[in-house]
């Protein structure tokens, strides 16, 4: 088809004739750049005279590109160097003028004659006038400037093989630098402005999504907290354990990135929201977890892990009473490293005693005892750190933790893994445009991970250790295939544990269980008959599947199947399925409209299968391009009408009295629709130009 175009384009003749008459000024321009480009010279627009009575253009010039002289510049005698001369005072042109009885315009001057030499066809496509950038050429533009992975060369270079060779691209390489460096700047001002326009889009995208922002006395933005659809299908599924940290690295405003994240059914990382602080006070951490329970539907997490702040401790008792509050450890055994670090001199033994009391003791009394000499041995008895850190126990300690259902989490190491994802992208000269573009794509990198995980899952099937256990069998099939292999670890302890004692005369039964070469002992009461059991270890209530204690007594009564009730749904391959809703009890989809770029993408992917098998045969390739050229013209035809009735509905806005047209016109008119919900916004105008302030959080603005 490009050839084809091509050559019609070298048969017609561009040339104007004083007396041709066009339909439309757009006809005449677009003749003159083809005229131009015909003959090998740039072109550019003169001068525009308008009626005053009606406001009609009368008179319009078209002229060579080196037509007139540069002015003198002053700064000429300072410089050493330069610039090159571009303009020759070449008197080429075209004159159109308005023939009133028509509405037509004729050409009543035209000069043909050029006082410079032209350039060769070959190298017509460099000029500028005949330079554009298509939208979805900036789209792949802009997506490898922001993947930080891919030069401005090889951009261009794979750009221009795609269409062939660098003529038919339509761009040079110098055109994509400046619309890189057109977009990196684009919100120097107006962060804002532009935020709210960021939202709006997500809105009409996804229909679920939500965000909160809080505004200060001055109505300067301060936090800014957001969800999308999948944030809260994720939230319904796997917002039972939840994890929050601030430690990250931040956008050039130097505000803490805060995000919430949990465990999903393959034990990979979810995102449930995230946040840019304005700072970390009571009122700020107030705002963001009221904000947070009222964008999932008030659903509070059962379990959640910070880090050591007892600020965020004061706040999660007010708005969480009922989530158990977890301390990260591996921020504990840093801040003891920081704190304690002259007790780990010289081959000490302290980091590991400290680890010891940390994870390994499951009884209160072994633990309290072992605490007791490790401040005695190391005569540490009047630290102010380790005596504060010993009163939070409660949140850190394993015999303490096993009262909590955790899912095996101790730590926030999944927010610092994702922090690590992020890092690349986070730079101190960030703008919040940047920054909201890297952080959409490490999101979607973490959910391809799950989508992999979901792959393998059905494409791999587990390996059983004995092929014919029908509990086995079941948990293969039940669980995904991580925690399949935990729960297959504990069945083969339970091949290796002992029942010490036992004692059947009631309807509860009681045994003790111990693990042969391993110390500790646990109780185990079991109802055969309602196949009800429950162990000291707690391995379910905590992380939710049964501990090898249960199942060595499962196996004592022939009891060879997981019952239904210690089968949790979210540790299963079916653990997405069911109805949820969001908190405006609106049915959450995924599925988002598609935009211009995926249909392209998507139709791209179809035309260059046609064009892969129509080029095998001359006969396949003559009716592909006869096709194509009849689908062309109705495509044109289309777009012609939809063209018109988009101007007819500016039409009748202007004729409604909306005759301002500002570049915040959509930012306007999304904060209206929310001061229709009753929100507070004062002084819009002075909302849209705001940027960051160093002032107190004073007023909330909320989706």
């Amino acid at each position: 088809m490009g050839d084809s175009s091509q050559n019609m384009n070298i048969q017609t003749d561009w040339t104007p004739q004083v007396g041709m008459e066009f339909n439309t000024l757009e006809d005449a321009w677009k003749n003159w750049k083809n005229y131009g480009k015909q003959m090998g010279f740039g072109v550019r627009k003169k001068f525009i005279n308008k009626s005053k009575r009606d406001g009609k253009v009368t008179t319009r010039g078209f002229v060579c590109f080196k037509e007139g002289v540069r002015r003198v510049d002053k700064r000429d005698h300072l410089n050493c160097r330069h610039r090159y001369e571009t303009r020759s005072n070449c008197h080429v042109r075209m004159f159109v003028s308005l023939v009133r009885e028509t509405g037509k315009y004729k050409v009543y001057d035209f000069v043909a004659e050029h006082n410079h030499i032209l350039h060769l066809s070959e190298t017509t496509y460099m000029m500028k006038s005949l330079r554009k950038i298509p939208e979805v050429q900036a789209f792949s533009i802009n997506l490898a400037c922001a993947s930080r992975i891919i030069p401005p060369k090889a951009t261009h270079a794979l750009m221009s093989r795609e269409a062939g060779k660098k003529s038919n691209l339509g761009c040079i390489e110098l055109d994509q630098n400046n619309l890189r460096t057109k977009r990196q700047k684009k919100l120097m001002y107006g962060e804002a402005g532009w935020l709210l326009k960021y939202f709006q889009e997500q809105l009409t995208k996804d229909p679920s999504f939500q965000y909160a922002i809080q505004l200060d006395s001055e109505e300067q933005i301060t936090n800014i907290f957001w969800v999308d659809s999948r944030m809260i299908i994720d939230y319904v599924y796997f917002g039972d354990v939840v994890t929050f940290d601030t430690t990250y690295g931040t956008n050039k405003e130097l505000r803490p990135l805060v995000v919430f994240t949990g465990f999903n059914h393959h034990r990979g990382v979810v995102i449930f929201g995230a946040a840019l602080l304005y700072d970390e006070t009571a009122e700020s951490y107030k705002w963001l977890f009221e904000s947070f329970l009222a964008a999932h539907g008030g659903k509070k997490p059962q379990s959640i892990f910070t880090n050591q702040d007892a600020t965020m401790e004061k706040v999660l008792i007010e708005v969480m009473p009922d989530s158990w509050h977890g301390l990260c450890t591996w921020h504990i055994m840093q801040n003891g490293i920081k704190h304690l670090g002259n007790l780990m001199k010289d081959g000490s033994c302290f980091l590991r005693d400290f680890k010891t009391c940390m994870f390994d003791y499951e009884d209160d009394t072994k633990f309290e005892n072992a605490w007791v000499k490790m401040i005695q041995t190391y005569n540490i008895e009047n630290l102010c750190w380790l005596d504060g850190i010993y009163k939070l126990k409660t949140k850190w300690a394993k015999c303490h933790v096993k009262n909590a259902f955790t899912l095996g989490m101790g730590s926030t190491q999944l927010n610092e893994s994702l922090n690590g994802d992020l890092k690349p992208y986070l730079k101190s000269d960030f703008d919040v445009v940047r920054f909201f573009q890297h952080f959409d794509r490490v999101v979607e990198q973490k959910r391809h991970k799950e989508l992999k995980a979901e792959f393998n899952a059905r494409q791999k099937l587990p390996t059983l250790s004995l092929k014919n256990s029908p509990m086995l069998k079941q948990a293969a099939q039940t669980y995904t295939p991580v925690i399949f292999k935990i729960f297959q670890d504990e069945y083969d302890y339970a091949s290796a544990a002992v029942i010490k004692y036992r004692n059947e005369g009631q309807p509860m039964h009681e045994y003790i269980v111990v693990l042969l070469n391993e110390d500790g002992e646990y109780k185990v009461l079991c109802d055969r008959n309602n196949k009800i059991i429950s162990c000291s270890c707690k391995k379910f209530e905590t992380f939710g599947i049964l501990c090898c204690h249960a199942l060595k007594v499962f196996d004592l009564l022939d009891i060879k199947m997981i019952p239904d009730m210690y089968i949790l749904k979210r540790w299963t391959r079916e653990a997405r399925s069911g109805y949820m809703s969001d908190s405006e009890m609106r049915n959450v989809e995924e599925d988002i409209n598609l935009n211009i770029t995926q249909r392209y993408r998507r139709l791209c992917t179809k035309l260059m299968r046609l064009a892969a098998e129509a080029a095998d045969t001359k006969e396949t390739y003559a009716f592909v391009v006869r096709a194509i050229e009849e689908m062309e013209k109705k495509v044109k035809d289309i777009a012609t009408k939809s063209l018109s009735a988009t101007l007819d509905d500016q039409a009748h806005m202007s004729l409604a009295g909306s005759n301002e047209i500002t570049n915040h016109a959509q930012s306007i008119e999304f904060l209206l629709d929310i001061e229709s919900r009753g929100c507070v916004v004062v002084s819009k105008q002075t909302f849209l130009s705001s940027m960051y302030r160093d002032s107190k959080p004073d007023i909330e603005f909320c989706e």
